[in-house]
């Protein structure tokens, strides 16, 4: 169910909306506010946040509000100098808004933020230079963000992450010599990331792994010599990937040129 679908105006404390006791009756007669569509004393966000769309320049007046809700929304249009208050806020909901609006110099004050959707949403816009205190974040969802946009050099820090996630992203951006740190990774995902981008003369030490699908990478990129030692490999895709890269090329016959008729 929608807001726009819920048909009682309500405020955060439970009770009826009173149009009459509101101090912005003013704004009713404008149509800059409307019951069930755009009040700031109902408890339904959408219909706050509507009502600061229509009416931003009362953002500045609503900071304090207990209800989080209004605060949040108020957030979004108030002056941006009261803004940086808010990052102590009680609420994650009122931290982030307060902080999407700011220079990016205040969001490494959130980095240690309590509530990983805060923390996912501050490593989505820090200077890749400001994520390296996140590389040991506690959540798995943060240090896949921080492996997707950290400087390349630093994912030497990630390649034994507790997260198969985690080390799949790092597999796909680390530079090639810390491939080799994650060729033998325990899980056959990170090393089937690692196998598609090593140098061909790297891919010997993987003729023996477990996965058919590293197997079939060594078989496929490897010189030749290393590719023999999977002719009879007992997966059939590797297999043949071996056995087809051994066969001769075929030979261009030079077909003399056709006379034409005089």
């Amino acid at each position: 169910m929608t807001t726009t679908d819920i048909i009682e105006a309500i405020d955060w404390r439970g009770a009826p909306v009173d149009c009459a006791a509101c101090p912005h009756g003013n704004l009713l007669a404008t149509q800059k506010c409307l019951p069930l569509r755009a009040c700031v004393q109902d408890r339904y966000a959408r219909r706050i946040d509507r009502f600061f769309d229509w009416n931003p320049e009362l953002g500045s007046a609503y900071l304090d509000h207990p209800y989080f809700e209004v605060r949040a929304c108020a957030a979004k249009t108030a002056d941006i100098f009261r803004l940086p208050a808010l990052l102590s806020d009680s609420e994650e909901a009122v931290r982030w808004s307060a902080a999407r609006r700011l220079p990016t110099r205040y969001l490494v004050k959130l980095r240690t933020d309590l509530h990983r959707e805060v923390r996912i949403r501050v490593a989505q816009r820090l200077d890749p230079a400001d994520l390296r205190p996140m590389i040991g974040d506690e959540d798995y969802a943060v240090r896949q963000v921080v492996a997707r946009r950290i400087a390349p050099d630093l994912l030497f820090f990630m390649t034994e992450d507790p997260d198969v996630e985690v080390r799949r992203v790092v597999a796909r951006r680390i530079p090639p010599p810390g491939l080799l740190r994650l060729m033998f990774d325990p899980d056959a995902r990170v090393r089937i990331e690692a196998a598609q981008r090593l140098e061909p003369d790297d891919l010997a030490q993987l003729a023996a792994d477990e996965d058919w699908r590293v197997r079939y990478e060594v078989a496929f990129r490897a010189p030749r010599p290393v590719s023999a030692q999977l002719a009879e490999d007992e997966d059939p895709i590797v297999r043949e990937t071996a056995q087809e890269r051994l066969r001769p090329p075929l030979k261009t016959v030079n077909q003399p040129p056709i006379e034409e008729e005089p």
